[in-house]
């Protein structure tokens, strides 16, 4: 028998149109809770998508390596905690 891992979303944005990737990847984000994963896979180095968390959720995820290139890069993102509302913008309203 092999254990699922509930506590982890798999999203492989290769196939997506780049227009509907960051939609995607911010709406499973938005969905996940404290402790919970989502693991991406895409075709480059998801450097923005790292700068982009750290500058307006700071502190809200966690951010791991799996593969680094050259061709396949996979990252972790775990959510850290909730703050707030349910948009990610870490505010009350």
């Amino acid at each position: 028998m092999t254990a699922i891992d509930t506590d982890t979303l798999h999203l492989d944005v290769r196939a997506i149109p780049r227009s509907e990737r960051h939609p995607r990847i911010f709406g499973m984000l938005n969905s996940l809770q404290p402790g919970h994963d989502l693991t991406l896979t895409v075709d480059h180095d998801p450097l923005p998508l790292y700068y982009h968390l750290e500058m307006h959720f700071s502190g809200l995820f966690g951010w791991h390596y799996l593969e680094r290139g050259p061709e396949l890069w996979q990252v972790k993102v775990t959510r850290e905690k909730h703050e707030g509302c349910n948009c990610n913008c870490g505010g009350g309203h």
